[in-house]
């Protein structure tokens, strides 16, 4: 029975291997693919010639990145509506969550309950729109930032963290000791709760830095554009309308290798701070989710 224990054990073991290699595999390509692109040629990569790894290497697709003044416009915008917008959400959600733990905070359940009614409900798109215009935000990063500051899913994930973290005694220590609640939510709470800030951080930092809808819009100036309008606009315009007699063919041929260089380029450059990021927060993932949503 032993022997046959251990047999059964080698080959779900095996069965555990090759999916996770396959999974591994569907993964990883598309990523290879799109770094071996960023390096290939304009001619390589309108012939399709460009499969795994990079056919003519070259680093044409960066240079045309870094001579392309609007993209680095579109990324500051991006970096700036991203770190305001994280501080905002974090503020905003850790103020709201922090209560919501609390025994002694009365009508906690019926917050709760509106918080998790805007979870199956909202107002929709034209209403949001009709009150950002009248609250004068348009055309201004406050039209891109306040709209998504709280989710309600952060909220009852970091209430939840609050709840099964933070003993009650240590709440009970400090106020013997005079420690205020403020005081002892900024003092205490918040350097007990890294991991889940952090979890919550980069949820809302992926979030603001792929959006482009919102800005789309609600924004009106190319130069408050962020990176993915950026993106979408020279996708944009390499869609050129071959059937003009008047447009040179040469000038067609360049101007589609640029914008697909462009494109493979802005794709790895636009991807670089999310993936320095992520090593440093990844040690939060367990002990920040599993407590955070798991147990509630």
């Amino acid at each position: 029975m032993k022997r046959k224990k251990i047999t059964q054990d080698k080959v779900v073991y095996f069965i555990n291997y090759i999916m996770l290699t396959a999974l591994l595999v569907i993964v990883l390509y598309p990523l290879i693919y799109i770094i071996s692109c960023s390096f290939s040629s304009g001619d390589a990569l309108m012939s399709g010639k460009v499969k795994l790894f990079p056919v003519e290497p070259t680093l044409q697709s960066y240079q045309a990145v870094f001579k392309y003044q609007s993209i680095w416009t579109g990324y500051r915008n991006s970096i700036l509506y991203a770190f305001v917008g994280t501080i905002v959400s974090m503020v905003l959600t850790l103020f709201a969550a922090y209560p919501l733990s609390r025994d002694d905070f009365r009508g906690k359940k019926i917050f709760t309950m509106i918080i998790l009614f805007t979870m199956m409900f909202s107002g929709g798109l034209i209403p949001t729109y009709l009150l950002v215009k009248n609250l004068g935000l348009m055309d201004t990063m406050w039209a891109v930032v306040l709209p998504g500051a709280v989710s309600a899913y952060n909220i009852i994930v970091a209430r939840t963290f609050f709840a099964n973290t933070i003993p009650k005694e240590l709440q009970e220590a400090a106020e013997m000791d005079g420690c205020s609640d403020f005081r002892f939510f900024t003092r205490i709470v918040i350097p007990l709760s890294t991991p889940i800030i952090a979890v919550l951080s980069l949820w809302v930092v992926v979030g603001l830095w792929n959006s482009y809808f919102g800005p789309m819009i609600y924004l009106n100036s190319q130069e408050k554009y962020p990176l993915q309008l950026v993106l979408r606009r020279i996708l944009l315009l390499s869609q050129v309308n071959l059937n003009q007699s008047n447009i040179d063919p040469e000038m067609i041929r360049k101007n589609q290798y640029l914008s697909e260089m462009l494109k493979y380029g802005t794709i790895i450059i636009s991807t670089l701070p999310l993936m320095i990021i992520y090593p440093f927060v990844q040690k939060y993932f367990v002990k920040g989710v599993m407590i955070g949503s798991v147990k509630g």
